[in-house]
């Protein structure tokens, strides 16, 4: 059974939450603050983190922000936001502050726990133990970058790249099938594995993150009304 962690100061949402999506194999435990999920993420493991937009101590987007710059284990957790606060500033906000996908409320639990099995299934996180010994690696060589598709590395000129889950399943999309064109619908459909509403600003914020990321290296090129594609040669 997955477990999750909802961060939400709406004290009765949580236990009917949690049995619905005990349902799908998902084990929810709450907390209605930011520090009291930052103790329980530094001595506990959790696949996913359910977090709400408004919240007391910090905002839900300034948690996700610090999440997202820290060197602790959970930095890479995958993030769901939830919030009262639909509208499209607040979406492009989440996603450009790491948020692997947004649901505003009030939302169907149905949506919910299908999203969630959804970022679960495209990223997997690092154990918090011990490592294990290393398995031989998988490598996409281009000039200038390499992806290490056993280890989920990205590494350029500069060393090793941190990115998203979402960044990185992105980057390997484009990757495995140079120059081929993506549009912005294949792409949230690619990404999302589900019928879901399209938010074409989405996939804009999330290749410009990538591509800020991936400097000095120019891997993505954009086609004007028509997508986006990877642009490096491969290494010979």
């Amino acid at each position: 059974m997955r477990r999750l962690l909802l961060i939400d100061d709406d004290e009765a949402l949580a236990g009917p939450l949690a049995q619905y999506l005990a349902r799908f194999d998902l084990q929810l435990e709450a907390v209605t603050r930011p520090s009291q999920a930052l103790a329980r993420l530094g001595t506990e493991r959790f696949d996913a983190l359910i977090l709400d937009g408004m919240l007391p101590e910090m905002d839900g987007f300034e948690f996700c922000k610090r999440l997202r710059a820290g060197g602790e284990p959970w930095r890479d957790m995958p993030v769901l936001m939830l919030t009262a606060r639909g509208d499209l500033t607040d979406r492009v906000v989440g996603l450009e502050l790491g948020a692997d996908d947004y649901l505003p409320k009030p939302f169907e639990p149905r949506e919910l726990a299908a999203r969630l099995q959804t970022i679960l299934r495209r990223t997997r996180l690092a154990p918090v133990a011990a490592p294990a010994a290393p398995q031989p690696s998988t490598r996409l060589c281009f000039d200038g970058l390499e992806i290490d598709t056993a280890r989920r590395e990205v590494r350029c000129a500069n060393g090793l790249v941190e990115l998203t889950g979402t960044e990185y399943e992105l980057l390997l999309m484009l990757a495995r099938e140079p120059g081929k064109v993506f549009s912005r619908d294949d792409i949230l459909n690619r990404l999302r594995g589900q019928e879901a509403e399209l938010f074409t600003r989405a996939v804009d914020i999330l290749v410009s993150r990538l591509r800020r990321k991936l400097e000095p290296v120019q891997a993505l090129k954009t086609l004007r009304n028509a997508g986006y594609c990877f642009a490096l040669p491969e290494k010979r």
